[in-house]
């Protein structure tokens, strides 16, 4: 093998890898978070979530990857492990697909129809072509996708290097002689492991004995032992992602390591006693890589079919070999949907961000139900809950803000930027409403102490302010969740009323001071709750406007906008009108 030889196969793997890697990230971005939102509404269907780690793995193109997300899933509590194996199973079979989509290199023929499907023909075009998209699109979503085309280009290049590397050593007999090695078993699923653990991918490695299938020199013989090790070396990238995980994580792990050893030795020994016994008529023909690809999805198809009934049986026993062991806080169990081992698909990472934020949300409206109550009837236990989860709110946003800043530290689209920077505004915005909550609190021990009580016509506009910043919070938590923003427009028209209520509130207690009817002791604390209630909607229209920047594309500077559309003006004035006659009449 020449110097020029090796360094063509080398470029030819280089380039097959970044193809895959584009690819794959430019689908995994095309397609954002729906990929985890799809592996988070699994059912107890096997079957379906068999499908759906195969549909998840051919779209990232990698089942590590899949198999890491999966960990990730079952270390942060998303998927319970009944539903995180079927999924790995699939991931198994889903990896498949690249080999198939390399087999178009055995197109031949003069036909100028089979000329121009042949990878070696269009690959140049489809990077030409795609690299022009992608300079002259200012549209971060056409990128993405036209990123797709690329990756593919890119990724049949290098195939059609490491195939033209290969060529000149098919008429070597040392060459030959050389690959009649693998005929050994041990040794051809020792060369699969050790190429698989280099290149960190079996598809990757897969690819390469498709390359050399391509010279006519590998038969079945050869093939067959490399394409199993090739699926045992990906269970060393699995079995690191482990490290540091909870028991069901680890679990789900020793499941997928114990099912591709199993599976691997079950197939070995059928296949060598059927040979020994009956025989191949195929065992020494010579392979093309269609013939390399059937034989990948085969093996993994068939384990998948194996194991797949006994899904239960493997959950149980991975249970007596990972003990249990004594259980987390509600607050570690929470955070940790914060998983590192997302950092690698920020749209995942991402999208966990948002989780959390959706429990502190959460947090803060129980917050404030307890704070309203302290105000009625002060008692410690309430005040005690308040404080915990003051606790919650400050610790998720210490961990999302250094979470956030590790995602931003990889390689995001500009869309991903503006997300990251949305979901950093919305957690400081978060955190604020649970300190006014927490002001709210201290304000009602100290009522409590000094024995303030407000006056009858004070509690009953208060109580009118506490329901409106109740569905002002209601309805902010519920756009954040769904992200809908057609929910916006009632939280800006709710957030004007309620400024309104509390400078009318202000201004009837100055009138009430006057009378007599409230001490100045009361309207002090009255004065200060109104502050940090007014305060706790701004904030949630600052959400909302975060929010809806981020969806329409805008950049994130302030939350003041106009209505310059005259329907949405109407449709603005509509539910002020409808949340004055509801809140703010009554208090006038």
């Amino acid at each position: 093998m020449t110097f020029e030889s090796i360094l063509m196969m080398m470029g030819g793997i280089g380039m097959f890898l970044y193809g895959m890697k584009l690819m794959g990230s430019s689908l995994e971005s095309a397609a954002g978070a729906k990929m985890e939102r799809i592996l988070e509404k699994l059912t107890s269907n096997k079957a379906k979530g068999v499908a759906l780690g195969a549909g998840v793995t051919a779209v990232i193109q990698s089942s590590a990857a899949t198999i890491i997300m999966v960990v990730g899933f079952l270390n942060a509590g998303i998927l319970k492990l009944a539903q995180g194996v079927p999924v790995i199973m699939g991931a198994n079979i889903g990896t498949t697909i690249t080999a198939q989509i390399l087999r178009m290199g055995d197109i031949d023929g003069d036909n100028i129809v089979l000329l121009l499907l042949k990878p070696s023909s269009f690959a140049p075009i489809l990077i030409v072509v795609s690299a022009f998209i992608m300079l002259m699109s200012k549209r971060q979503s056409v990128k993405d996708k036209t990123g797709i085309f690329m990756g593919l280009g890119i990724l049949f290049m290098g195939m059609t290097l490491m195939q033209n590397s290969f060529a000149p050593m098919a008429e070597s007999d040392e060459f030959s002689n050389f690959f009649t090695l693998f005929t050994n078993p041990f040794l051809g699923v020792a060369a699969g492991m050790m190429v698989t653990i280099l290149l960190q991918s079996s598809s990757a490695s897969v690819g390469v004995l498709q390359a050399t299938a391509s010279t006519g020199v590998v038969t079945f013989a050869m093939a067959a032992p490399i394409v199993i090790g090739c699926n045992l070396g990906k269970c060393v990238t699995v079995l690191l992602a482990s490290i540091g995980v909870n028991r069901d994580a680890k679990r789900a792990v020793s499941i997928d390591v114990a099912m591709c050893v199993l599976g691997s030795v079950l197939f070995l020994i059928v296949i060598y006693v059927y040979q020994a016994a009956i025989g191949f008529s195929f065992w020494e023909s010579k392979v093309n890589m269609g013939s390399v690809a059937n034989f990948h999805t085969l093996f993994n198809m068939a384990v998948a079919v194996v194991f797949l009934p006994f899904i239960n049986l493997l959950v149980s026993l991975s249970g007596k070999l990972i003990k249990d062991k004594s259980g987390h806080s509600k607050m570690d169990e929470e955070l940790a949907m914060l998983d590192p081992r997302f950092y690698d698909t920020p749209n995942v990472a991402l999208e966990q961000c948002r989780k959390v934020i959706n429990i502190m949300c959460d947090t803060d409206r129980e917050s404030f139900n307890a704070a309203y109550n302290l105000v009625k009837h002060y008692d410690e236990e309430h005040h005690a809950m308040i404080n915990e989860n003051e606790v919650f709110i400050d610790k998720s946003e210490t961990v999302l803000g250094e979470y956030i800043v590790h995602i931003t530290e990889q390689p995001l689209s500009a869309r991903q930027n503006v997300f990251a920077t949305e979901l950093l505004h919305t957690v400081g915005d978060m955190e604020r409403i649970g300190d006014h909550i927490e002001n709210l609190a201290e304000e009602a021990e100290l009522m409590h102490k000094d024995g303030i009580t407000y006056s009858k016509k004070s509690m009953a506009e208060f109580e009118y302010l506490i329901e409106a910043i109740n569905e002002i919070l209601e309805i902010t938590g519920k756009a954040y969740e769904k992200e809908d923003i057609s929910l916006v427009l009632r939280v800006e028209a709710l957030e004007e009323i309620i400024d309104d209520m509390v400078d009318t509130m202000k201004s009837n207690h100055a009138a009430r001071l006057k009378e007599g009817t409230c001490t100045v002791e009361s309207g002090v604390s009255f004065i200060e709750m109104l502050t940090d209630i007014e305060r706790i909607s701004d904030h949630c229209n600052n959400v909302c406007q975060h929010l809806l920047q981020r969806i329409n594309g805008w950049e994130l500077s302030t939350h003041d906008r106009k209505h310059d559309d005259p329907e949405e003006q109407e449709s603005f004035d509509s539910l002020y009108g409808d949340y004055r006659l509801k809140y703010l009449a009554p208090i006038e």
